[in-house]
């Protein structure tokens, strides 16, 4: 594989990171997947925007690039029209401890894949480890910082589902590990605010485009809700089974995936 490191394309066996590199000693970075199909990143504009304000709460230059082409060249050196791109942006090295460096020289790194197999519905149940903190200017950024999520998936696996939904400090709903979540409840498509510790999903504000209204969810709102489903840059992908009850209902997320480009 061919990936984009710094400012130029390489192979992957010669890539070389610094282990004093921020992001591997402190999480102290940001990330994007992107969906690329027909061999163009879809709502890149979008990828580029959260991105951009992510480095803005974490005080983070961006690279003086063109980081669409950057993109577009490690599509390209893979040979994909069709797959998953993936940007990861650190503040480079510096010395010990928290303070990051007055005049960093951020880290670039873009990977490409191809795109996986259709998932089947997910099984979901509600985390009880971990709780997502609303009150953290990371609630709305992508970071590095990842624990949280991989603590409540570890949960998700050891129970047998496929993602865990995350609810906040004050028990109200979020996401899950790696989506948002919407849910049809009375006739109507909703999905928590952000200001619950919701991260700005691309593919969230797309469907929010076609009429979701947001609105604070509690977990006994998601046991009895007709229909679930979990949305990423990835694509839609429908709830089978909430803390073991079953949801049946696909029509809404049907009716998005034709409607929304590379759902």
């Amino acid at each position: 594989m061919k990936l984009w490191l710094g400012d130029r394309l390489t192979e992957e066996a010669d890539a070389r990171i610094s282990p004093l590199d921020r992001g591997f000693t402190l999480g102290d970075g940001l990330f994007e997947t992107m969906r690329l199909s027909g061999g163009a990143v879809l709502r890149l504009d979008a990828h580029l925007a959260r991105l951009a304000a992510g480095a803005q709460v974490l005080g983070l230059p961006l690279p003086g690039l063109d980081l669409a082409g950057a993109l577009a060249a490690t599509a390209q050196a893979n040979g994909l029209s069709e797959g998953v791109l993936r940007l990861t942006l650190t503040r480079g090295t510096g010395p010990r401890g928290v303070l990051p460096p007055a005049a960093p020289s951020p880290t670039l790194v873009i990977t490409a894949a191809p795109a996986g197999p259709a998932l089947p519905p997910a099984r979901l149940v509600i985390a009880q480890t971990t709780r997502r903190n609303e009150l953290s200017p990371l609630a709305q950024v992508k970071s590095l910082n990842y624990l949280d999520g991989i603590l409540a998936r570890q949960e998700a696996a050891r129970r047998g589902a496929d993602d865990a939904v995350l609810l906040n400090t004050r028990e109200r709903v979020a996401e899950t590990t790696i989506a948002n979540l919407f849910a049809v409840i009375d006739g109507a498509l909703v999905t928590p605010p952000l200001a619950d510790g919701v991260l700005p999903g691309v593919m969230r504000a797309a469907v929010m485009a076609e009429g979701a209204q947001e609105r604070p969810l509690a977990a006994f709102d998601l046991q009895r809700a007709d229909e679930l489903f979990l949305t990423s840059a990835l694509g839609i992908r429908s709830v089978g089974e909430i803390e073991g009850r079953p949801v049946s209902a696909f029509a809404a997320a049907e009716r998005l995936r034709a409607r929304i480009p590379g759902a």
